[in-house]
């Protein structure tokens, strides 16, 4: 089985992934790290030299590489590559999609002034009311379970994950 976590940058994507794999005794996959290993750069310096569809691209390969071959494996989603809909296809039949809902003013305050974060430029709260806007119904539309992360603790998240999968 693969446990595929998607949603907002500062949701605990890649904190609660870390520690389920940890948990589970899986393999641990980051596709925004997948991207920054095969090209040698940065999400922002890729940003910065192609824009957001030339990083769109490089992060539907890395969620590819990322799902093929065994399974029992948890990947922490790139909080865009829902935008996409052949990735919305490849994340519905590729394992259990959770989605780590959050509200947007807690993720503001986890994300704080979005340094190394493109898409939040200068103001990052408004920039994150505005794709959670725009990403919700994609996250509902892939998603088989969901984790209101509001108030809870990483290990928290995690140990409601874990049950879901079966592992306690």
């Amino acid at each position: 089985m693969n446990v595929l976590l998607v949603g907002m940058m500062g949701a605990g994507k890649t904190t609660t992934g870390r520690r389920l794999a940890e948990r589970l005794g899986w393999r641990y996959l980051d596709s925004d790290q997948e991207v920054e290993e095969a090209t040698g750069h940065t999400v922002a310096e890729l940003f910065a030299e192609g824009g957001e569809a030339a990083f769109r691209s490089l992060e539907t390969e890395a969620l590819e590489q990322a799902l093929a071959g065994p399974d029992d494996r948890v990947v922490s989603v790139a909080g865009g590559a829902v935008l996409d809909p052949t990735n919305r296809a490849l994340l519905r039949r590729s394992g259990l999609v959770v989605w780590l809902r959050a509200d947007p003013a807690t993720l503001a305050k986890r994300v704080g002034s979005g340094v190394g974060r493109p898409l939040l430029g200068a103001d990052p709260p408004t920039a994150l009311r505005d794709l959670d806007a725009v990403r919700r119904p994609l996250y509902a539309e892939v998603a088989d379970e969901v984790v209101d992360v509001d108030g809870l603790t990483p290990d928290q998240v995690v140990a409601r994950i874990a049950a879901r999968v079966g592992a306690s």
